[in-house]
């Protein structure tokens, strides 16, 4: 094992010693980066991973957390702001349930924690005064978890308890919200911090909850206080919302005819919130069907007959009782009555009708194009458009928008369109600042693709050049190579210049200098092979020295 080493070892130094001076300090700057980047490795994973334990924490609130890790002796870090602390990852969740036990964090405010420790004794006045001061703690930490918001403050009127009740008196609340950034609050979240609040009182409603930011901007509108009477904030906003899609879809289109900035398009609407429920009866007399038909006979039938005497001994007799039986009339009846009954239907339509709110009654649009200019400096002149061209565009406007303008339209839409010149000087400011951010977005991301390649590639080429590259001392030409061996050049050997048939100062006449012991130049091809091979070729290019 150590023969290994040490052979190991001295093939190392051999290899060493043939290396030149540039191959030395790239081998040990090769090294060098090598065992840095080896530490920087080790460095970076014995590192222990920190991992978010809270965030969007108060200063109140994150000194009481700092205090917690400190006494239970667990390392943490502060993040940016101060709102945020970092602890090892795997002592997250261990160090959030035992902040959660003690109740670290609770928020700003007091909340339903007030009612933890039992008062007895206290008023009914003192109960509901705590009471309503746990709803709005509670109220504004639930507030401030929404992304935008970073703290809220909630307050809330609630009318006294009378034995008798006014309803004129109902409760109402003020939230008011410090936003992250200068951005504003979306309409979303405003509705829904005003739906939580109303939810979470009794008795409140959404329209008497106000909203006011950090900036003093009221956030919220109140129906009672509309400046409109007869429309609500939900109206308001879909006639809003309605215009302003028209006039986008417009403006977009001419915006692509002309180019950027050089339209102008308003749009104003006017929505029928009505709801109309209609059923209609029709009767037509021309179209008539028998719905019933009845038919009743009856028949009655009357005789009358003489009486008649009876033949015989009866009949000679001459009794009163015999006579007046016989004056009496014998009488039969027979009658015949038919009744007959006919029903007829009308044809009957029933129509129902039902309009629903958010129709069209009228639209009205103006458009302004900016006006053709053409030249520069003092050279420069407005060009108008033809009223065929402006005719054109007025079509096109009126179609993307829906808009009928022929007097036969009930509706009375109207549609103008005018060419005026810009001040278009900021617009050409604007234009430019476009292009010249494109350009630079361009650029830096070219470069930002190229660079890493281009890095690379240079370092490899710079690394094999340095690698190619030797500093061994050239052979001058015409100088024997016996006496650069004499002065031991490139290998500290100063041999005697006649000891080994080497030529002397003198001997200069006397040999010629090609002329060389056979054994001085297998030392020195031994020794330095590289300059002996330079100069062999430098020798055949320009030729041997003159004799």
């Amino acid at each position: 094992m150590n023969a290994s080493l040490t052979r190991l070892a001295s093939q190392l130094a051999d290899i060493w010693k043939q290396l030149g001076p540039a191959q030395r300090l790239t081998l040990m700057a090769a090294g060098l980066i090598v065992l840095g980047g080896l530490g920087a490795v080790a460095v970076w994973s014995a590192r222990t991973p920190y991992a978010l334990l809270y965030g969007r924490l108060s200063e109140a609130e994150a000194a009481r957390v700092i205090a917690a890790l400190d006494d239970a002796k667990v390392p943490y870090k502060i993040g940016a702001g101060g709102g945020s602390i970092y602890v090892p990852a795997d002592k997250v969740h261990v160090m959030r349930m035992q902040l959660a036990g003690r109740g670290i964090p609770r928020g700003d405010g007091v909340g339903f924690e007030i009612f933890d420790k039992p008062n007895f004794g206290i008023s009914d006045f003192v109960q509901r005064a705590n009471y309503l001061r746990a709803l709005q703690g509670e109220l504004a930490r639930t507030i401030s978890q929404l992304d935008e918001v970073e703290s809220a403050r909630v307050m809330v009127v609630l009318p006294e308890n009378r034995l008798l009740l006014d309803r004129d008196k109902q409760p109402t609340a003020s939230v008011f919200v410090r936003l992250r950034g200068s951005g504003p609050l979306p309409p979303q979240a405003v509705n829904s911090i005003r739906f939580l609040v109303a939810n979470a009182v009794e008795g409140l409603k959404p329209n008497r909850v106000t909203v006011v930011d950090n900036f003093g901007n009221v956030l919220s509108e109140n129906t009672e206080d509309n400046s409109l009477p007869g429309l609500t904030a939900a109206q308001l906003a879909a006639r809003r919302e309605l215009e302003q899609y028209l006039a986008k879809k417009a403006q977009d289109m001419l915006e692509k005819i002309l180019g950027p900035g050089q339209a102008i398009v308003r749009v104003s609407a006017e929505i029928n919130f009505d709801t109309l429920s209609r059923t209609e009866e029709r009767y037509d007399p021309e179209t008539q069907v028998i719905r019933t038909q009845t038919k009743n006979d009856e028949n009655t039938d009357t005789v009358t007959s003489s009486p008649v005497m009876p033949v015989g001994i009866t009949a000679n007799t001459a009794t009163e009782t015999n006579t007046a039986a016989a004056a009496t009339p014998v009488t039969n009846t027979r009658n015949r009555k038919t009744t007959s009954t006919v029903e007829y239907e009308f044809g009957k339509t029933i129509s129902s009708l039902t309009q629903v709110a958010g129709g069209i009654k009228r639209l009205s649009a103006a458009v302004t194009l900016a006006a053709r200019v053409e030249g520069t400096g003092a050279e420069r002149k407005v060009v108008p458009r033809s009223p065929e061209e402006l005719e054109k565009i007025r079509r096109m406007v009126a179609d993307a928008l829906g808009i009928i303008t022929s007097p036969d339209n009930p509706r009375g839409d109207s549609l103008t369109v005018e060419e005026l010149p810009f001040e278009d000087q900021f617009s050409r400011e604007l234009v430019r600042e476009f292009e010249r951010q494109q350009r630079w977005e361009f650029w830096t991301s070219l470069a930002r693709q190229l660079g890493y390649p281009l890095l690379a590639v240079a370092a490899v080429v710079v690394l094999w050049r340095l690698l190619q590259r030797t500093s061994a001392p050239d052979i001058p030409l015409g100088v024997p190579v016996g006496e650069l061996l004499a002065h031991g050049n490139g290998n500290g050997h100063g041999r005697s210049r006649r000891g080994h048939g080497l030529p002397g100062p003198g001997a200069a006449e006397e040999e010629e200098p090609e002329q060389v012991a056979l054994e001085a130049l297998h030392r020195l091809v031994k020794e330095n092979p590289v300059n002996l091979s330079q100069a062999l070729r430098e020798w055949m290019h320009k030729g041997r020295a003159p004799e």
